[in-house]
């Protein structure tokens, strides 16, 4: 009897543990729990920790909190000006909705394949009103910012759970057989462009330098005015200083005496030389040098 109750105890022991087990559940940081009863969902649990469920009764299905890459295949698209291109870019999506999600998609892989539709299409109908320069302007991030703006306007991710986080191209080029054609139109297009402005520049180089050169033919103009009355006022107090410095008669006269010489030395050759004395004489004794002249002149009685 002993025995047999401590078999029965473990068996009942085993059993407990076993329903025990099959009622607890945990869930990650980065996971959804979604209880299954008999296939269909009867609660989702977004938060982690431990929870209990029916044993053998429930099951838990675990998706994913965290955003997934996905990366699409090469397409062709044709641009608003009819030119064909090749656009590859990858997405990053996230579940936001479970329930909704298991109801519409239930798996990575139906998700994937309803994502590569629904960018493909807002990619085609962005690229398609877009011409083909502005494709290729619209690598630095302009054409991603604008396919989110197309997928976010149409909401259409949100009908099964999910949402498209980022779509960024990773290539968005020329096909092979039109691409030389297409870069020597654009180089002379910006050929023309460059002649142009430099045309512009020049133009306006110009018309800075004929405004320069007539602000400094106005400015030394004035400069040129400005000085010959600075000098006409000099002069003008020059005279009056020497006016007022021989108002006397004997300064006068000696003034004028000055000014005779001054005359005389103008007048004459140069290397002439003047030779006066106050009783007419010459001085015979005095040798000039070859080529030179002797000239006499009065004196006048000059009082110092």
């Amino acid at each position: 009897m002993k025995i047999k109750a401590k078999i029965v105890a473990v068996v009942v022991t085993v059993i407990l543990a076993i329903v025990l087990a099959s009622s607890m559940y945990t869930l990650k940081e980065n996971e959804y729990g979604l209880v299954k009863q008999f296939g269909k969902v009867v609660e989702v649990k977004k938060d982690a920790g431990l929870y209990f469920k029916k044993p053998f009764i429930q099951s838990v299905m675990r998706q994913p909190k965290d955003e997934q890459l996905y990366d699409l295949a090469s397409s062709d698209v044709i641009t608003s000006d009819k030119k064909s291109m090749i656009a590859d870019c990858y997405v990053v999506w996230q579940i936001e909705n479970p329930l909704m999600y298991y109801q519409t998609l239930k798996s990575t892989t139906n998700a994937e394949s309803r994502i590569d539709v629904l960018v493909y299409n807002s990619m085609k109908n962005v690229i398609s009103a877009t011409t083909q320069d502005e494709v290729i302007q619209g690598k630095d991030g302009t054409l991603s910012i604008k396919i989110m703006d197309d997928l976010n306007e149409k909401n259409s991710a949100d009908q099964y759970g999910i949402s498209i986080n980022l779509v960024e191209m990773k290539l968005l080029d020329l096909p092979e057989d039109n691409k030389d054609a297409v870069y020597n139109r654009m180089i002379s297009e910006r050929n023309k462009i460059a002649a142009q402005y430099t045309a512009e520049g020049e133009s306006e180089a110009q018309q800075i330098r004929n405004d320069v050169d007539y602000q400094v033919r106005v400015i030394l103009s004035n400069a040129q005015k400005e000085s010959k009355s600075i000098i006409a006022e000099g002069e003008a107090e020059y005279m009056k200083i020497i006016q007022d410095a021989y108002n006397s008669p004997d300064r006068k006269e000696f003034y004028q005496f000055l000014r005779g010489l001054d005359a005389t030395k103008a007048s004459l050759p140069e290397g002439t030389m003047v030779i006066i004395d106050d009783e007419y004489k010459i001085i015979d004794n005095l040798k000039l040098p070859e080529g030179e002249q002797r000239v006499i002149a009065p004196t006048q009685d000059v009082e110092e």
